[in-house]
């Protein structure tokens, strides 16, 4: 039976209060979909996520992920603005350092051999994806691998003009943090638009 999964990193209380707020903040009076909260749909960053096998153990594999990353007690990355991604999204662009990558790097060698390929969704509109993107999701059945990865975190979707205007007015209204805090990994349930439904397993960047 295939599960839809993800694996991410969490940010501290703190900073998944302020991407709470910040959805708000940037929806104005447009609800952004889904909605963010503490013990719903968390503010995160996907690493990767998709369609898995049975043979997928998530806390045995979650456990190599963590030990592949090498990844410090916390991550800090950059904030680069509210940013329009095709088609209807609105996105925390986030730095991409090179830890993200290996960190990523690193993760899809762990999962691939899991992954329920015939899943892949072949009818899946890609006519506004990049050429990295339609190799991405060829690849991988996930847009954002590889040259394609691209760091953020969903603020939510909505009809397309709507969420260009929220975009394009967000510096006037909102006053973005400079800096996201992230201290754990978390493999998740892929809820609605794949969203961070809920908590599979959960465990710090570096465990003591």
């Amino acid at each position: 039976m295939t599960r839809w999964l993800g694996i991410a990193l969490l940010p501290t209380a703190e900073h998944r209060t302020a991407a709470i707020r910040l959805q708000r903040e940037v929806g104005g009076g447009h609800e952004l979909r889904p909605p963010l909260s503490p013990d719903g749909n968390l503010p995160h960053v996907t690493v990767f996520q998709g369609p898995f096998l049975d043979s997928f153990d998530p806390a045995t594999e979650l456990d190599r992920i963590v030990a592949g990353a090498d990844a410090p007690e916390r991550i800090a990355l950059a904030s680069r603005g509210v940013v329009y991604q095709p088609t209807g999204w609105v996105f925390l662009a986030l730095e991409r350092p090179p830890l993200l990558e290996k960190i990523q790097q690193s993760t899809l060698a762990v999962l691939a051999p899991h992954l329920d390929r015939p899943a892949f969704d072949p009818s899946k509109d890609v006519s506004r994806f990049t050429e990295d993107e339609r190799e991405s999701f060829e690849r991988y059945g996930y847009r954002y691998t590889g040259p394609a990865y691209a760091p953020h975190i969903t603020l939510g979707r909505a009809e397309e003009a709507v969420a260009q205007e929220l975009v394009r007015s967000a510096p006037e209204r909102v006053d973005v943090p400079g800096i996201w805090v992230f201290d754990r990994f978390s493999c998740y349930v892929m809820g609605e638009n794949g969203a961070h439904a809920e908590i599979v397993e959960e465990r710090a960047l570096r465990p003591r």
